[in-house]
């Protein structure tokens, strides 16, 4: 038997070397599936398979890329070439370039980001005058993408009354004419978006059984990873090409489902059985990430779904610390408490920033968490925020480069036709686009056909187009000579956009430089990568279409030393020794829009079990008791996840208190009240609605105690929770050494004022020199 596969446990080996027929492979989290799907492929290249009839996809380009290097090192680097091997969207989209004369695009069609659809529909419904208060382009594209992904088609929704009458209810009937403008204007663009990699393989595979048979043939073998994750489109896909020898192996957990947002259907991996005859099951239930502690936490959790397939995760790894608890007063007192925490572990276990992960809900809850850390100076990265590509300098080059490839790419011009200013106006390009329209030709034509073409543009401005033409057309002609690298560095430098950036001596203008800097380094990278691949040149053509098809955990070079912080969704498929889950708060997490059913609930409660089991070590849990969402600060009770966990595998730092409340009503209108232990009756003991206490004997620390009511009277309180003072009438002194919750240690610099106004200046550490007014100030003397 081959030595690699000595490396597998008993479990892990049965999927490995069956390699004929339908199968399943129900993956529970940390237990080596994708050791499996590597070794897998190794072994059936072993068995004389050819590469090229084996077709393997996966969730992310990077997980491709490092499945592949495995392979390489197994079977050698240039069997392991002519894999087919990637994500969904960049195995179509190579699919589609082969077969796209049929669709009647180009082969060299454009992929359309979320950023270009967005810029196109804004168009359409400025064009058509619609009210973009109601016809929000953002909810359009997301409508358009939803109707994409369950496959209707523009035909398809004027054939649907119900949807037709659903838009009509939502004040947006002329949602199909918009439906069917964008698809047109892509089309003449010769673009596609991402959901159309998908659709149109569909169509392709679909109209043309030629073509179905013809990759049937080719790929005889079929593995998906993450199969939890696939939406009815790629189900259809999987289904058509896998139907001729059904040698199908899908990986997933339907416990990791956590896409339903972007049309994922869990039906396809709990029905997975029903659609092919004989199928074998296979089961990884042992888990190598994670303690004891944390994958039987995660397990108490993911029993409370109904909906699932069954298995039992256990690990042999050591028991472990438990999961701490942590309450905070406000979102500002739980990013610190992660600040710190983060600072005193890496100082007590000499571990470096990329041990941590911060993860979150929603995007919008970084800022807090960004804030402390700066404060302690932790570096950090953000992940799925705005991604290098979509940086406004980036998209310019890239704008050009695109029209090389493919000058009827409408939204590419647009954006650079005056950029550099070459005084081509607005109203000009308004004029363009009409008569390009009305003649249904790309915009780039008509401004190579002005002479023949009637349109009210001056000599002058006619000439600019003219010039405009010539540089793109030049471009063209270097492109079939040189690689991306030279060609970027030429258009870069003649175009004028090197020279208008250099213009700009601010800041921003600086790190705009350095971002086009970085562009090319990343090109010059790119083509020396592309020398190493079998059939790949390095080409325009190919960088572009992996930019389009890159996400930005697919850039992280995991080069520097940075703590993560990113939404869960992310998260998935990542693991971390530390992991802090913050926000977890009813309406936060589970989110408020994600209660109405079962099914929703579900998913949420995914989410979480996806979040706990990324954390190798130690998972924190933490919650505020207010938060500030859209600037108003509203009181939060804690999410019922963790009420839903064990308390035996908990260590809840910081108990939740009994609350008072004053009432405005009078109690007795609803009963007997029973008097609280001064005997008056006039208040009464309130609890929260969501309360968990730990066992006798658990660890927990000292309750700290608050008053949540607000007096109505301000007067400086003699001491605060954490020890510190509201000093104003003490004997603070200039040269005093102080401690702030905020800011850290300080020496006093001056004192200034009397009474309630007294003011101290104060050097902090961190925060710089501060004035403070005492009677507000909660400082504690420390020296």
């Amino acid at each position: 038997m081959e030595e690699y596969l000595n490396q597998l446990n008993s479990a892990q080996l049965e999927p490995t070397i069956q390699i004929e027929g339908p199968m399943i492979v129900i993956a529970g989290a940390g237990s080596g599936k994708t050791r499996v799907l590597t070794y897998r492929i190794a072994y059936m290249m072993s068995k004389d398979i050819d590469p090229f009839n084996i077709l393997a996809l996966t969730f992310t380009n990077k997980a491709a890329r490092e499945m592949k290097a495995r392979i390489a090192s197994i079977v050698g680097a240039s069997e392991a070439k002519n894999l087919w091997m990637g994500t969904f969207h960049s195995v179509f989209a190579k699919i589609l370039r082969i077969e796209a004369d049929r669709l009647g695009y180009p082969s060299n069609f454009t992929i359309y980001d979320t950023q270009d659809s967005d810029r196109l529909i804004a168009s359409i419904i400025k064009e058509m005058n619609l009210d973009k208060d109601i016809y929000k382009y953002k909810q359009i594209r997301s409508r358009i993408s939803s109707y994409k992904n369950s496959l209707i088609t523009v035909r398809a929704y004027f054939q649907n009354p119900e949807l037709i009458e659903a838009d009509a209810m939502a004040r947006r009937p002329r949602m199909g004419d918009i439906y069917k403008e964008y698809v047109e204007r892509c089309f003449k663009a010769g673009a596609m978006d991402f959901d159309d990699l998908l659709l149109k393989t569909n169509e392709l595979l679909t109209r043309f059984p030629d073509v179905l048979a013809k990759y049937q043939n080719r790929f005889k073998y079929i593995l998906v990873d993450e199969y939890q994750d696939t939406n009815h489109s790629q189900y259809l896909i999987v289904r058509a090409l896998s139907d001729k020898f059904q040698n199908i192996c899908v990986v997933g957990d339907d416990a990791q489902s956590i896409y339903a947002f972007r049309g994922a259907n869990i039906n396809n991996i709990l029905n997975f059985q029903k659609d092919y005859d004989d199928v074998k099951v296979f089961r990884l239930e042992q888990n190598y990430r994670s303690t004891k502690n944390i994958v039987n936490a995660a397990n108490s959790i993911i029993d409370k779904n109904q909906t699932k397939l069954e298995k039992i995760v256990w690990t042999a790894n050591e028991e472990g610390a438990k999961i701490k608890v942590n309450r905070s007063l406000t979102d500002g007192d739980e990013g610190r408490y992660v600040a710190s925490t983060i600072f005193e572990t890496k100082m007590q276990e000499h571990v470096p920033n990329s041990d941590f992960a911060v993860l979150y809900r929603t995007n919008a809850q970084s800022r807090a968490i960004e804030d402390a850390l700066r404060k302690r100076d932790i570096k950090y990265r953000i992940y799925g925020g705005l991604s290098f590509y979509q940086r406004k300098e980036i998209k310019d080059v890239l704008s050009y480069l695109r029209l090389v490839i493919n000058p009827a790419d409408e939204e590419a011009l647009k954006r650079v036709i005056n950029f550099p200013p070459r005084g081509i106006g607005q109203t000009t390009v308004d004029r363009l686009v009409v008569a390009a329209n009305g003649l249904g030709k790309p915009i780039f034509d008509v401004i190579k056909d002005l002479d023949k073409i009637e349109i009210k543009i001056n000599s002058g401005t006619r000439a600019k187009l003219d010039n405009f033409a010539t540089l793109i057309e030049s471009y063209q002609v270097m492109n079939q000579t040189a690689d991306v690298f030279e060609l970027a560095e030429h258009v870069t430098r003649s175009s004028g956009l090197i020279r208008e950036f250099n213009k700009d001596g601010t800041p921003e203008g600086v790190a705009r430089m350095e971002n086009i800097e970085e562009l090319l380094n990343g090109m010059k990278d790119f083509v020396e990568g592309q020398k190493e691949l079998a059939d790949a040149t390095g080409s325009l053509a190919e960088f572009l279409e992996d930019v389009a098809l890159a996400t930005d955990l697919d850039n992280d070079k995991g080069d520097s030393d940075h703590v993560a912080l990113m939404t869960i969704h992310l998260a998935k498929g990542l693991e971390f020794p530390y992991v802090f889950i913050v926000g977890l708060e009813e309406d936060l997490f589970p989110s408020a829009m994600s209660m109405n059913t079962r099914s929703e609930l579900e998913e949420e409660r995914r989410l979480f079990y996806v979040a706990l089991t990324r954390a190798e070590k130690q998972a924190y849990l933490t919650y505020a008791l207010s938060r500030y969402r859209w600037g108003k600060l509203i009181d939060a009770e804690p999410s019922r996840f963790i009420e839903e966990i064990d308390e035996q595998y908990l260590d809840i730092v910081t108990p939740i208190e009994e609350r008072r409340y004053n009432p405005m009503l009078d109690a007795s209108i609803f009963g007997d009240v029973e008097p609280n232990k001064k005997g008056s009756p006039d208040k009464i003991r309130y609890k929260p609605a969501k309360q968990f206490k730990p066992k006798k004997g658990a660890s927990r620390k000292e309750p700290e105690k608050f008053q949540v009511t607000t007096p109505k009277n301000l007067k400086p309180v003699s001491k605060t929770s954490n020890g510190a003072s509201n000093l104003f009438d003490s004997k603070l002194v200039v040269g005093n050494i102080v401690k702030h919750i905020r800011f850290g240690k300080g020496e006093v610099l001056k004192i200034e004022g009397k009474g309630a106004d007294t003011k101290a200046e104060i050097k902090f550490e961190t925060g710089g020199i501060k004035k403070l007014l005492l009677r507000f100030a909660k400082l504690e003397v420390i020296g």
